[in-house]
């Protein structure tokens, strides 16, 4: 249940100011990209209309144009329009999903890591040795579907892995790509996305609540906030890398399960800017 408005007729003012801050980064990233306002209207228009007619409807009752021009003021030869326009599926780009799995084996099986608990180098080629190679990782994920060497030259363009004395070394932090602008895309929205999700489920006191947290702090130097970043990078990796390995394990063993619909999804993220700005854009401090 939602938490109780005490001005039923209008929206809380605190939630207005809040959603114009979460807008305002979001404003500036696609004014960066040339996304206007009428596109932006367009997308929202559509996306009202869809939200009302799947998340709002009344239960035994089919969801009508009217209903829905009452929830979201759109006009209603608007909503019409759009409930008869077929939406396009977004589903997560083959060499994303792919590598994403494959980063998590590497991450989260036995056979992969070394003495530490870290992801172990990989040979480059099949060897008599019989250590293990960077095929053996694909093939343990992919079978035959993709070849080892299109994975690896593409993660080596996207800086997830390197190549040191014929051996393929994952780079830290691969949980995303520090190149590639269309992944980069990807993980932006579905974390963004999900964690949106999570605030907003809190907010309406929904139950069981999300863990949703954060630590911060306004009044510190510039050595400080240096410092600080290494330590969320470092105990934020922590944390991530010891997430996979568990839910890997779980998920290996939900596979004799008859209901394995559920996901989840794990995040951690680190911010800072001076504080003496009102709305201007200055960049993170640097290493």
């Amino acid at each position: 249940m939602a938490e109780k408005n005490n001005n039923p007729g209008q929206p809380p003012r605190v939630l207005i100011t809040a959603t114009e801050k979460l807008l305002r980064p979001l404003v500036n990233l696609m004014l960066s990209f040339q996304i206007t306002y009428p596109q932006l209207n367009s997308m929202l228009k559509s996306i009202y209309v869809d939200v009302a007619e799947k998340d709002f409807q009344v239960t035994g009752r089919r969801q009508s144009d009217s209903r829905i021009n009452l929830l979201t003021g759109i006009h209603r030869k608007d909503v019409k329009r759009l409930r008869s326009e077929k939406k396009t599926e977004q589903t997560t780009p083959a060499n994303i999903s792919a590598g994403a799995e494959i980063i998590a084996q590497w991450m989260g099986t036995k056979e992969f890591l070394d003495e530490d608990g870290k992801p172990r180098s990989l040979a480059l080629k099949k060897n008599t040795n019989k250590n293990l190679c960077f095929d053996d990782l694909v093939e343990k994920v992919c079978k035959q579907d993709i070849r080892p060497r299109v994975i690896l030259d593409e993660w080596l363009r996207l800086d997830i892995a390197h190549i040191e004395n014929e051996q393929v070394i994952l780079n830290t932090g691969a949980f995303t790509p520090v190149e590639g602008f269309e992944e980069k895309v990807f993980f932006f929205s579905k974390n963004t996305q999900d964690h949106i999700q999570a605030s907003s489920h809190n907010l309406m006191g929904q139950k069981p609540a999300y863990f949703d947290r954060s630590v911060y702090y306004d009044n510190l130097s510039e050595d400080s906030v240096r410092e600080l970043a290494k330590l969320a990078e470092s105990l934020g990796m922590q944390a991530l890398t010891e997430m996979n390995k568990r839910a890997l394990a779980m998920q290996t063993a939900d596979k004799n399960q008859q209901d394995t619909n559920f996901r989840m999804n794990f995040g951690i993220f680190n911010f800072n800017r001076r504080t003496d700005t009102k709305n201007g854009n200055l960049d993170p401090v640097e290493d």
